[in-house]
């Protein structure tokens, strides 16, 4: 290496070493300035009950504020910032439990982190069946040469599978078989654009496709839930999939011409790909024993959970207990072996036992309900369509940060009992919480697809923030235009009298 290159080199990593260390002290100083400020002002909910922010909610908040920065930033990978998010709760004492190390510490083994687990799993056995090169040559031959296809195949497969199985699973599943897809457009495994754009993608269309049916996410029978017990009123499967259906698959075309513009691909065309694709697929040979066997495992697993939803005699099936009762049976039958396990990306799980254990700080603290208070407490004299939007907005913002049931737990329930006073219909509010909670575009812990999509090294924590404000700005305008135009013409109630 010549001495100007040397010196170069040093330069840059001096810098960012800088850098680094501003948004590690950084982090830290929100943390410390929110630890000792002055009690913050109370909020008020709709029957006049005074909601104080206590000593600890204002350290939860501090306590999110240096993972945030930490996360964005990447000064340290993203899953110790995970632990040390337990870490500053157990020795702060944050948490209003007299047992707060501990279960601080036990968020990491949250239901949820095991199936983020079992559902990446998914993807391991679709990479080392072949059933991921399969599937990907398949749509490659389908789609063809242009950049532009492979991203709106990709975009609507991701989408569709959605409307059956959970989006984690489905970004799990399909991980590997994008992953495969990018191999045939660029072997060097640097960052390009047309993989920021594939992966940003599926984690974004993942989102959007989860709103369409209940099978999607967790989050839609939690929300009816209240609604039912708040307003005595029961939505069906099938009145959520009538108006979300027009939602969820105009946000993904949306979200592909966003791609196609941000992260338009290097190449407009890969010649010789479908030719390529299909002696690639040949060479495959016919299905094996071992696919065969995936395929039945994951289909009997996709069937036993989307059964869930209309039958309430298997509600008593865990979600996490089903995806891994496949993980079990992935190793009994010897499609997986120990060694695999050294595949999984334990920097994704540690992320989400992180933001599981964040955003149980924040609810049992009572820092989230003081936030959703102070915020809808704003709109309590607003127009109807300011009020609406107002709760989208806090629900999206809300649901980047924890998780989003529990975002969905903490504000709908509020902007139910004010929705009246205002002559504003409960179904419009339900909708745009159900909307909003659903796409996450902001913060990888939001969701688990955006997380497994980082997985791919194509993009860094920051660069997905940077591209997730215009993706936010683009669904809030939708929103807007469905609660004052799309919504009242599909008949959906928006106004009471």
């Amino acid at each position: 290496m010549s001495e100007s290159k040397r010196h170069t080199s040093v330069k840059l990593a001096s810098d960012f070493d800088k850098k680094r260390l501003f948004y590690i002290f950084l982090g830290l100083f929100l943390f410390f300035i929110v630890y000792i400020a002055p009690q913050f002002p109370s909020a008020e909910d709709p029957q006049g009950r005074i909601i104080a922010l206590s000593h600890n909610g204002k350290a939860a908040i501090g306590l999110f504020l240096l993972a945030a920065t930490w996360w964005v930033f990447e000064v340290i990978p993203i899953g110790v910032t995970g632990i040390m998010i337990a870490v500053v709760q157990s020795i702060f004492a944050i948490r209003d439990n007299p047992d707060y190390p501990h279960i601080a510490f036990m968020n990491f083994m949250d239901p949820n982190v095991w199936f983020i687990l079992g559902s990446i799993v998914f993807g391991l056995v679709f990479t080392k069946t072949g059933l991921a090169k399969r599937m990907a040559y398949k749509m490659l031959i389908l789609v063809g040469e242009k950049t532009s296809m492979i991203y709106l195949g990709s975009f609507i497969m991701t989408a569709s599978l959605t409307l059956i199985m959970a989006h984690t699973a489905v970004a799990a599943t399909l991980y590997p078989l994008f992953m495969a897809i990018y191999a045939l457009y660029d072997d060097s495994n640097k960052p390009t654009k047309f993989g920021k754009g594939l992966f940003i993608g599926m984690a974004f269309t993942a989102g959007a496709g989860s709103i369409i049916t209940l099978l999607g996410a967790a989050r839609g029978a939690v929300a009816i839930g209240f609604f039912k017990d708040i307003v005595q009123r029961e939505v069906t499967f099938f009145e959520v999939t009538k108006f979300m259906f027009p939602l969820g698959w105009i946000m993904v075309f949306i979200l592909w011409g966003y791609m196609m513009i941000v992260f338009k691909p290097e190449r407009k065309t890969i010649p010789g790909l479908r030719e390529r694709a299909k002696t690639l697929y040949s060479r495959l040979g016919g299905i094996t024993k071992n696919e065969i066997l995936a395929l039945a495992i994951v289909g009997s697993s996709i069937v036993i959970l989307s059964l869930k939803s209309f039958y309430p005699a298997l509600e008593f099936l865990n979600k996490s207990a089903v995806i891994l009762t496949t993980t079990v049976l992935f190793f009994l039958f010897k499609i997986l072996s120990i060694k695999d396990l050294e595949e999984i990306p334990w920097n994704i799980i540690l992320l989400f036992g992180g933001a599981m254990s964040i955003g149980f700080c924040l609810y049992e603290t009572g820092a989230a309900e003081w936030m959703a208070m102070h915020w809808l407490g704003m709109f309590q004299e607003a127009n109807w369509f300011v009020f609406a939007i107002g709760i989208a907005f806090f629900i999206l913002i809300l649901t980047n940060l924890i998780m989003n049931v529990a975002a969905i737990s903490i504000a709908l329930p509020v902007a139910l009992i004010i929705a009246p006073y205002l002559g504003v219909a409960p179904e419009i509010i339900l909708f745009l919480a159900l909307a909003a909670a659903g796409m996450p575009f902001l913060f990888l812990v939001g969701a688990a697809p955006n997380a497994i999509a980082y997985n791919s090294g194509q993009f860094t924590s920051g660069e997905f923030f940077v591209a997730g404000i215009p993706a936010s700005i683009l669904l809030m305008v939708v929103l807007g235009i469905f609660t004052w135009l799309i919504w009242p013409m599909m008949g959906m109630p928006i106004l009471i009298g």
